[in-house]
């Protein structure tokens, strides 16, 4: 790690704790000298010139840009020496609860209730829409669970689509750019060497199914099956056989939203939010039992990576007691939602009462 815990950056940061890396950045909670705390992405290759700087910080400057409430914001942005050399950061929003794919494990056995995967998909979409409204558009290029946080706000659940490092702008004239991200959220397209907003929607058509399912839809034993075109042969099985509770309109929409030609997908994350807009709940919201095997269930993206130190019982009881400290209310907010990230069965005992400590209000 470039920083320990406690190293003072620029006399502005204080480095609470590491978080985790990527292939080209590690990120840390640091406490800003006069905001509270912050995430901080810094990138592991020292920079040279300005240049080299500008060049890694190109996803702040377009986080930046399109500021949404359902795209992480950005705060601050420099370079910090160490050993005598210089590394770009930038800042942004801390979301303690964590990814999307935490989130979806938590709930283990059971499928995450349709209406909360209705939502999360709504949000995700109308925060993209912003960036694909851009002209030229701005894509995403990764969307998958992972770069996607759950968190609370004064009103309940808040999706934040976060790193954007692959974001770029498409040639104003194809509306096309070079392809990069993750093979299992990539479309077929992709194999030429192309993305378009039709390639995101792709991204979120496959995170939306994961979630109403969880399955892939369409399973990779390897990436020479991808790189062979082998992952579409098979045609698309609809979500209502995974998941009884889905009906025909999400599997309508899924079905579009995963068209092997571009051109018959849906055009862009608006075009989709249209129709998700549309789809009302008619049957029972209350979690369904996924009919996989225990130690098959939310298997689809392999093991956790990140298993839980601490029960989420125990952050909620730490949470509780930090609210009565002066001063501490956002800390315990923190944690609080946290704990609901990792146990959804404590969502309907204390989401309330994390949506009353957002307002600052304590009872």
């Amino acid at each position: 790690m470039l920083f320990e815990e406690g190293r003072a950056i620029n006399n502005v940061y204080e480095v609470d704790r590491f978080l985790g890396e990527g292939a080209f950045a590690e990120v840390y909670r640091v406490k800003h000298k006069y905001l509270g705390r912050q995430a901080m992405k810094v990138f592991k290759a020292p920079s040279t010139s300005v240049k080299e700087v500008e060049d890694k910080l190109s996803e702040a400057m377009i986080l930046s840009r399109i500021g949404h409430s359902n795209i992480i914001r950005v705060f601050d942005a420099g370079t910090a020496k160490v050993n005598g050399q210089q590394y770009g950061y930038f800042t942004m929003e801390y979301v303690a609860g964590g990814s999307l794919d935490t989130y979806w494990r938590s709930y283990r056995s059971e499928f995450v209730p349709i209406s909360e995967v209705v939502e999360i998909i709504t949000q995700v979409c109308m925060g993209l829409s912003v960036a694909h409204a851009e002209r030229p558009p701005i894509i995403h290029r990764d969307i998958k669970p992972q770069n996607i946080l759950v968190g609370y706000d004064t009103n309940g659940l808040r999706i934040r689509i976060a790193d954007f490092g692959l974001a770029k702008n498409v040639n104003p004239l194809t509306l096309l750019a070079s392809a990069k991200g993750t093979p299992a959220f990539k479309p077929p397209e992709s194999l030429s060497n192309v993305d378009s907003c039709a390639a995101d929607v792709w991204g979120i058509g496959v995170t939306f199914y994961l979630l109403l399912t969880d399955h892939l839809p369409f399973p990779v034993d390897n990436r020479m099956d991808f790189q062979k075109g082998r992952w579409w042969k098979n045609p698309l099985v609809p979500a209502s056989r995974f998941n009884p509770q889905v009906d025909s309109t999400l599997d309508s929409i899924l079905s579009r939203s995963l068209e092997i030609k571009p051109s018959d997908r849906y055009t862009d994350a608006s075009a989709m939010l249209g129709d998700i807009s549309k789809w009302k709940h008619t049957g029972t919201l209350s979690p369904a039992k996924s009919g996989e095997n225990a130690d098959e269930r939310k298997s689809a993206l392999g093991l956790d990576a990140q298993p839980s130190e601490i029960s989420a019982g125990d952050m909620v009881a730490n949470a509780l007691n930090i609210s009565r400290q002066p001063g501490q209310l956002n800390e315990a907010a923190d944690l609080l939602e946290e704990a609901l990230n990792k146990s959804p069965g404590l969502k309907e005992k204390y989401e309330y009462q994390l949506r009353l400590w957002r307002r600052g209000m304590v009872i």
